[in-house]
């Protein structure tokens, strides 16, 4: 199988004169505890970053190693969370919208072409493309994939300090076996989606 040219789609708007275009993913839709979180990053044209990659491809060590790179070589990034209230009050899909929002506004350069990953998106004040597998076909939300997920573990790994009997250092909020028994035995946390265990404790 051939490797995928990281930088075709951004390549083809380079073509077309768009120079400066911000990669956009988020992390944390599907937790069942603690925030979302989007990042937008703005790379110079042709960045070489090896390795590269959708963020869930990549070892938590290779992220990381990965993560000071993106930001050094960045023209601009930005980051944006929604809370497990805001997920609560206005739904995922909306919640994930707003911290997408929040981190493009956070760019100290305005993008002249936003690649959101997903098939999915909103007006978000610059023109937008949605890209289905984005993080694994586009360097600029591969980059984005990045910073989202280890801004969010690490936030997780700050919440299982505080919350330990959830062991959210070990899942992330995900829902996985022991963190349910958890949720059964202590009931929920102050950072748990609520709408998202309406089911699991309508049903005990």
């Amino acid at each position: 199988m051939s490797e995928i040219n990281m930088w075709q789609i951004e390549g083809e708007h380079f073509a077309n004169g768009i120079k400066i275009i911000c990669g956009v993913d988020e992390a944390g839709r599907g937790p069942l505890a603690g925030p979302v979180c989007a990042a937008a990053v703005i790379l110079p044209p042709y960045a070489d970053i090896p390795g590269l990659n959708d963020s869930k491809k990549l070892t938590d060590k290779r992220r990381r190693e990965l993560y000071p790179v993106i930001l050094e070589q960045a023209v601009a990034y930005g980051i944006g969370f929604a809370s497990h209230e805001e997920i609560d009050e206005i739904n995922i899909l909306q919640a994930t919208y707003l911290a997408m929002e929040r981190a493009i506004a956070q760019l100290s350069v305005k993008p002249e072409l936003a690649l959101i990953d997903g098939n999915r998106a909103k007006d978000f004040g610059v023109p937008v493309q949605t890209v289905v597998k984005g993080d694994s076909l586009s360097a600029s939300i591969a980059a984005a994939s990045i910073l989202a997920k280890v801004t969010r573990d690490d936030l997780m790994l700050r919440a299982a300090e505080e919350y330990p009997a959830y062991k959210f250092d070990v899942h992330k909020g995900y829902g996985t076996k022991a963190h349910y028994e958890a949720l059964t035995e202590y009931g929920p946390s102050p950072i748990h989606r609520m709408t998202f265990l309406k089911k699991f404790y309508g049903e005990k």
